[in-house]
């Protein structure tokens, strides 16, 4: 009962804090399988209660990993003022030789850490381990749509230098929670990536050129907006949390034109895209034969996400929000 309670606890701190929340992470890794084709197909519809599930798992680990804050973002502004981007160098050896590693580290390493996931999901395809290839897969879906967040390429993360503390969350938790029921979805199929750090770079491109609406829109429509209609009072398990209220967060994706469900879709479609490359770059192993435990969980793992709960709970996240 007191494991029940821990997990219930912990959804209502991640469904109002960081990334695309619990059901925003969930969703892309669960429609991103739809998007492969029949051979690959098969294998992930068995499995995709784990790549949903474990797809917030990375969240979880910046309670507990230290290392683990810089893989989820990219502060370009701190290094790049416009598009296109002609300052910072794209593969890695070349940005640690122009910025060094600890400048990197501290102002994250999203696109790059894609890469370096890409090509351990390929040795795990030729491996044909399946526990290895699912969690990888889940991994790899998180930090790619993370990349495809606006507030992840800026150092103005929640609005905190402009008085908008909050917008992160209301972006890309609030309105997707209660907006999108009304979304479609149709990404089309998976595609092969001729560059896979080349298309991290591209989804940081497009998140970038996207934060001065995030940010613009939400400024002027709390200068219109009648102040005690903007928040509400919610439910959250055992607590009342002050949320952004429907219709402030209807105002604000109508002003948006459907910005959210664009990057949405974009993640969907290249996290799939990004599966279908490591298994095509591992030669397209036969993966029907291939059996998988994963409902089976050690007494270890059970300890570990427990602990890693139990932080959550304590709200002791390791480095920045995002």
């Amino acid at each position: 009962m007191k494991k029940i309670l821990v997990t219930a606890l912990a959804l209502v701190i991640f469904s109002n804090g960081f990334s695309w929340g619990f059901f925003g992470h969930k969703m892309v890794n669960r429609l991103a399988v739809f998007t492969l084709p029949e051979a690959l197909l098969g294998f992930y519809k068995t499995n995709i209660d784990f790549v949903t599930d474990h797809a917030p798992d990375p969240d979880k680990r910046r309670f507990s990993d230290k290392a683990e804050a810089c893989r989820h973002y990219i502060d370009i502004d701190h290094f790049e003022y416009c598009l296109p981007f002609d300052t910072m160098p794209k593969l890695w050896k070349d940005a640690v030789k122009k910025y060094t590693e600890d400048t990197l580290n501290a102002y994250g390493i999203v696109p790059w850490y894609i890469n370096l996931m890409k090509m351990r999901l390929t040795d795990a395809f030729k491996e044909k381990d399946a526990e290895k290839i699912l969690k990888l897969s889940a991994d790899i879906g998180h930090y790619m749509a993370d990349a495809h967040v606006p507030l992840h390429a800026t150092e103005n993360y929640n609005g905190q230098f402009t008085g908008q503390n909050g917008i992160h969350g209301f972006w890309e938790s609030r309105v997707p929670e209660l907006l999108s029921s009304n979304y479609h979805f149709y990404t089309g199929r998976a595609f092969y990536l001729n560059d896979v750090q080349k298309s991290a770079w591209i989804a940081i491109e497009g998140s970038f050129a996207a934060k001065d609406s995030v940010l613009d829109f939400e400024r002027k429509l709390n200068a219109s907006f009648p102040s005690d209609k903007k928040y509400i009072l919610e439910q959250k398990g055992s607590k009342q949390i002050k949320v952004y209220s429907k219709e402030y967060t209807e105002a604000y994706e109508k002003m948006l034109h459907g910005q959210v469900e664009r990057r949405l879709r974009l993640s969907i479609l290249m996290v799939g895209s990004i599966w279908y490359t490591a298994w095509v770059d591992a030669g397209q192993p036969d993966l029907s034969d291939v059996k998988t435990n994963t409902k089976k969980i050690s007494d270890d793992e059970r300890k570990k996400m427990f602990e890693e709960e139990q932080k959550m709970l304590q709200d002791k996240m390791i480095g920045r929000e995002e």
